[in-house]
């Protein structure tokens, strides 16, 4: 483990300039640039807002505004913008640069910083113009909001220990892409992002806990949305789960590292 952080830190100025280059890529030749990167995930959750604010008449309790499910959705998608972009891009990141890792000598857990590092940047210009939008619509944080760094730490951990755990083992086999991507699907609908968990029948609102990243989009829902430090205790339980994925992604990638490289 001392030699891989060793290497990692040896290749430090590869993944600065490769999350730089991914970035700038990204939006080659166009005109509104890192905005459409913004533009994205406010639209869908727009439309999120009108259907379930306007259309369906929805009512959230504990916010007295007619913008309220526009907030709760981005406040909401915010935090799991972060944690599927991470996830799903963590399973196929050793297949999509395999061409690399065969003709190039380097850490192969640089890759994976690399994801966290990009979607980091992206989630740092989308949760300001989210702020901006808030501060529009007449809705304000206090200095609650000092508690997402450690939302943010809590997420990215157990994205990237899901994602690099299901990562390795898709090398090997290769149908778990393809089942993740479903999974990733019914994930999201049973995370109260679109809903809070007060609309579900109340026998089912503890299981609804056993999906990690409910606690995890609580706490944003909390911070963002009621100006309200997050519940501790419902972030004890994907904060260890993000830990234990964290280490067993370490341990299989110690223990299959030159296996992947000849599979790759």
């Amino acid at each position: 483990m001392k030699y891989t952080l060793t290497s990692l830190w040896a290749y430090r100025y590869f993944i600065i300039s490769s999350i730089k280059t991914e970035f700038r890529s990204k939006f080659a030749r166009s005109k509104f640039g890192g905005l459409w990167m913004i533009f994205h995930p406010l639209a869908q959750v727009l439309i999120y807002a009108l259907v379930l604010s306007a259309v369906l008449k929805a009512k959230l309790a504990g916010i007295d505004s007619q913008y309220a499910y526009a907030i709760y959705l981005m406040a909401g998608m915010v935090a799991w913008n972060l944690f599927i972009d991470i996830a799903s891009r963590s399973l196929s990141v050793f297949i999509d640069n395999g061409n690399l890792i065969q003709k190039m000598s380097f850490p192969k857990l640089t890759l994976p910083l690399i994801i966290i590092g990009s979607s980091l940047t992206n989630f740092i210009f989308l949760f300001l113009a989210m702020i901006v939008v808030f501060g529009f619509l007449g809705h304000f944080t206090s200095i609650v909001i000092l508690w997402i760094p450690i939302l943010m730490l809590i997420t990215v951990t157990l994205a990237i220990g899901i994602g690099l755990t299901l990562g390795i083992l898709n090398v090997f086999i290769r149908d778990i892409g393809q089942i993740m991507t479903i999974i990733f699907q019914f994930w999201f609908w049973l995370t109260p992002i679109v809903y809070s968990k007060s609309m579900i029948p109340e026998e089912y609102q503890d299981l609804l806990l056993l999906n990690p990243m409910s606690g995890i989009i609580e706490g944003y829902h909390s911070i963002l949305v009621y100006d309200k430090m997050p519940n501790l205790e419902l972030l004890i339980y994907p904060s260890i789960l993000a830990i234990l994925t964290l280490g067993l992604s370490l341990f299989l990638y110690q223990k299959s590292n030159k296996e992947m490289a000849d599979l790759l």
